[in-house]
């Protein structure tokens, strides 16, 4: 299973429009950061994105994706969403689904509720078949199961995928909270990929500091830190990471930010 980051900023993107801070000013490429969003890629050729953000026609053009068998929504908010319309030319065929929960998918119809009318001819808009995730969902060789999670006070869902005789990916972004009745489902991951928007504390999303807890009490061995804000450069946020891991006296535990255009093989 590889999986590609195709964005790991939060939900203005980085450059901020109108902002003119060192890091949105930086030269370093890792600071160019798009919303959040992966590509999971299985070993008999799966394919599928978690979330569709607003740059997911240049993500994916990026990326070189050429097809999906699916879209896994963690959330409705616009940073994960508005960039469903541009999966238009990977479901031509063939009606793509979207996995989520029943209150997210709701959203989507009322969002894109063009794609689900009678249009005139020529028309473009993308095929789309809505489908309230079950607790697990088979994809080819790959074994998905839906989390729930907090976003604040918003139930959104991350997502465990699972591939016979590999490591497994924990997907878990805008998060703020685990449920108990969650914990045992999201531990042990092979690799996890968690949302953690800056030092300072906030109301809806992890900070390093909270997301690197996170990562232990699930076990991760392998963490990467996305939805990343503009507070913080990424080597700024890998010198965090890095005084955690001496702090913790952790041994054998990877953590560090990701950046657009991550490769993990798994």
């Amino acid at each position: 299973m590889k999986v590609n980051v195709l964005g790991s900023g939060t939900s203005h993107g980085i450059p901020v429009v109108a902002c003119f801070c060192p890091v949105c000013r930086s030269e370093n490429p890792f600071d160019k950061r798009m919303r959040a969003s992966i590509h999971i890629t299985g070993e008999a050729g799966e394919s599928i994105v978690i979330d569709t953000g607003p740059e997911f026609r240049l993500q994916a053009v990026r990326a070189g994706i050429e097809r999906l068998d699916a879209v896994l929504l963690t959330h409705a908010h616009a940073d994960h969403l508005h960039g469903l319309d541009d999966v238009r030319p990977l479901c031509r065929s063939v009606p793509l689904p979207v996995y989520s929960s029943d209150e997210i998918l709701e959203e989507v119809r009322d969002r894109f509720s063009y794609v689900f009318k009678e249009t005139q001819p020529g028309g473009g808009k993308p095929r789309l078949d809505l489908r309230k995730a079950d607790p697990v969902i088979e994809i080819g060789s790959l074994r998905i199961t839906s989390i729930p999670v907090k976003h604040g006070d918003l139930n959104i869902l991350a997502w465990k995928i699972e591939e016979a005789g590999r490591p497994s990916l924990l997907y878990m972004t805008d998060t703020s909270a685990i449920p108990e009745s969650s914990k045992s489902l999201a531990g042990k991951p092979g690799a996890l990929i968690i949302g953690a928007l800056r030092e300072r504390p906030h109301e809806t999303h992890f900070t390093f500091r909270q997301a690197m807890e996170t990562a232990l009490e699930l076990a991760a061995r392998r963490v990467w830190l996305t939805h990343i804000c503009h507070e913080h450069s990424h080597n700024e946020i890998a010198g965090f990471c890095e005084d955690f891991i001496r702090e913790r006296n952790l041994e054998g535990v990877g953590i560090a930010p990701a950046h657009d255009g991550l490769e993990i093989r798994l």
